[in-house]
């Protein structure tokens, strides 16, 4: 089987040392049982990004870099990602290791039969989030909330790109943001399919190098006009029913 990784990166030029050495013993180790696929989404970078890129993973048979000419966002480039991956598994991940690169292990045991996505889950009780800004976990916490009540599910965090998707997935969910909502709406889509999704608990820490690129109130405005969109929906839903 194939196994496709995606990693979106934008002005990462001082973290791309790092993603290597943490990431690259695990792609030898994962190439001994596994077809691999890895591809850089290079949304729009105006530093050394690409360079680097080039530099460290350039020798991988495996490797695919697309480069946006400037800048979509963080779910353009997931779509961009996905459109040209071939994987019969398809892992997204942040290219700040703020989440382990060595879990990609646990979420690809835990890809059952019966499970479609395994996500990362800080907020999970058995979870963890070590130096991470309060505001930016109230943000998070609370949009997570939101969705879990929304979608009637157990899922505890909606918004982390670390994640590994069966193929059939991705044919099927059409998410339309370009930002960092689309990490709440590639999930929340898939649930509403029907696919299961499983949890898998673990420990988000704050980034080594580099700084964030969300953009803090467009990022709370989309989310909040994505829950006003669900929850009218869900009344459509209802007077359809005639509940």
């Amino acid at each position: 089987m194939k196994l496709s990784i995606i990693i979106p990166c934008y002005n990462e030029q001082e973290g791309i040392n790092y993603l290597y050495t943490q990431l690259n013993p695990i792609l030898e180790i994962l190439e001994k049982t596994w077809k691999l696929e890895l591809i850089f989404v290079d949304d729009g970078s105006t530093d050394k990004t690409n360079k680097l890129i080039r530099e460290y993973f350039g020798k991988l048979s495996y490797i695919k870099i697309i480069k946006h000419h400037k800048n979509r966002n963080l779910g353009a480039s997931i779509r961009t990602g996905f459109e040209n991956s071939e994987g019969d598994v398809i892992i997204t991940m942040d290219s700040d290791c703020t989440y382990d690169p060595k879990e990609i292990f646990k979420l690809i045991e835990l890809l059952d039969e019966e499970t479609d996505i395994v996500t990362a889950s800080p907020y999970h009780p058995k979870g963890r989030v070590k130096n991470v800004p309060e505001y930016r976990l109230l943000l998070s916490k609370s949009i997570s909330l939101i969705y879990r009540v929304i979608t009637k599910s157990k899922i505890h965090t909606f918004t982390a790109l670390f994640r590994i998707h069966k193929r059939k997935v991705i044919e099927n969910i059409n998410f339309k943001s370009n930002n960092f909502l689309a990490t709440a709406e590639i999930i929340i889509y898939a649930l509403m399919k029907g696919y299961k999704v499983k949890e898998y608990p673990t420990t988000l820490q704050v980034r080594k190098y580099g700084c964030s690129k969300m953009k803090l109130f467009l990022v709370i405005k989309s989310h909040l006009k994505f829950v006003i969109k669900l929850i009218k929906e869900r009344i459509f839903i209802k007077k359809k029913k005639g509940e």
